[in-house]
């Protein structure tokens, strides 16, 4: 029927949680237009700039800490990647390896709490989304280190990475930046601490990041101005545009699929070949995997999850492990092309063909299959902290 159509869209749309989307992107920018994000960077500078591929481990512990600011892979690539890869051309990195650890690095911008992905999964499965974001921490660093050692190890081959221009470590030194820097580094434990403290909702700790990082950005550092708080609300406005769109059209496109009775049909199909959920969970991210080189992460996560998720429930699949291993499969989507997105916000940004980080990033991709799995086949890594802090 007809009215089908403009219930689906609306019902969509009037999502009280959809709010903490481009609440928390306007933050990000907010944060990165202020200065937070580069003084983030001058601390994890001093910790591992003496390594081996010291800027691209900088750049990777940088997109986890921003990651609990933004909530957004491609965001988390250009906040980070445009003072970083910069910084790495001029170190004697490659183009190559500074736009391919800045890709990946990206990618836990999309696992660490607060998750965009993990909103939206949340919302549609009627899933937490408290307990999604806890149930992210763990398998989120360990993604992290995985993907730190990558670089390291690609570094060390090459013999490049290590930061002459710093002085010897000095623990007075680092503390004295920690004291300068800590309203800066305060702002993942105020955003996230609001949250499982029980005092914010997530929608509502979006709000504080926004009071938070216009504190810190304006008052502080005195680094925010008319003309940059505007760009920031511009960038919020127009992804929550884009988001809203596919939200939207999306829910229309469940609702006839479930009048058509997909779910069901692709249940039956996939229950046929195995009735072992972990078999079942390897053919979901291979599918995963190939949708997507062609789909962007929130359009694949809206148009699945109310064909899969029945599914897994069925065969015994918790739904706050399925989300994160939904998400974690998506993180390799946002490297691998034609769609990788955070490609080509790296290759804009180090000034080379998006082919050539599209090789570059080859090692990072098999290191997240690897996380991928260990996550799929270890369902503890993400579901101890939910049961421990009582999500269930």
């Amino acid at each position: 029927p007809l009215t089908v159509i403009h219930n689906a869209l609306f019902e969509g749309l009037n999502s009280f949680p959809l709010l903490a989307i481009p609440c928390f992107v306007v933050a990000g920018t907010l944060m990165e237009q202020g200065g937070v994000t580069g003084q983030i960077i001058d601390v994890v500078k001093m910790l591992v700039g003496r390594m081996y591929g010291g800027l691209g481990i900088t750049t990777i512990m940088a997109c986890t800490f921003f990651a609990a600011i933004s909530g957004s892979g491609p965001g988390t690539v250009a906040a980070v990647g445009t003072l970083l890869i910069p910084s790495m051309l001029r170190q004697g990195y490659s183009p190559q390896y500074a736009a391919s650890v800045s890709s990946s690095g990206g990618t836990v911008g999309i696992l660490i709490p607060p998750s965009n992905p993990l909103i939206i999964y949340g919302i549609i499965g009627n899933v937490s989304i408290t307990g999604l974001f806890t149930a992210g921490f763990i398998p989120g660093f360990i993604v992290a280190f995985a993907l730190i050692l990558t670089a390291w190890s690609l570094a060390k081959r090459d013999k490049v990475g290590i930061d002459v221009g710093l002085p010897p470590f000095s623990a007075v030194i680092f503390l004295k930046i920690c004291f300068r820097n800590i309203f800066s580094l305060l702002t993942p434990f105020i955003i996230l601490g609001s949250i499982y403290s029980g005092i914010c909702t997530p929608v509502e700790a979006s709000i504080v990041a926004i009071i938070w990082s216009l504190f810190v950005g304006g008052v502080i550092n005195r680094a925010l101005n008319a003309k940059k708080i505007y760009a920031a609300l511009l960038e919020g406005a127009m992804l929550c545009g884009v988001v809203l769109l596919i939200v939207g059209a999306s829910t229309l496109f469940g609702k006839i699929l479930t009048i058509e009775q997909a779910p069901q049909r692709l249940a039956n199909i996939f229950l046929s070949i195995s009735q072992d959920k972990y078999v079942i969970l390897l053919l979901i991210q291979a599918m995963l995997f190939l949708l997507g080189m062609f789909l962007e992460t929130l359009a694949t996560l809206i148009i699945l999850v109310p064909v899969l998720l029945p599914v897994v429930i069925h065969v015994g699949v918790d739904p706050i492990h399925f989300g994160i291993i939904l998400v974690v499969s998506n993180e390799i989507a946002l490297l691998t092309p034609p769609l990788g997105v955070n490609l080509f916000v790296s290759s804009r940004i180090a000034n080379i063909p998006v082919e050539k980080v599209a090789v570059g990033v080859l090692p990072y991709i098999i290191v997240l299959l690897f996380c991928s799995l260990l996550i799929t086949f270890v369902p503890q890594i993400s579901l101890f902290l939910p049961h421990f802090f009582g999500y269930f």
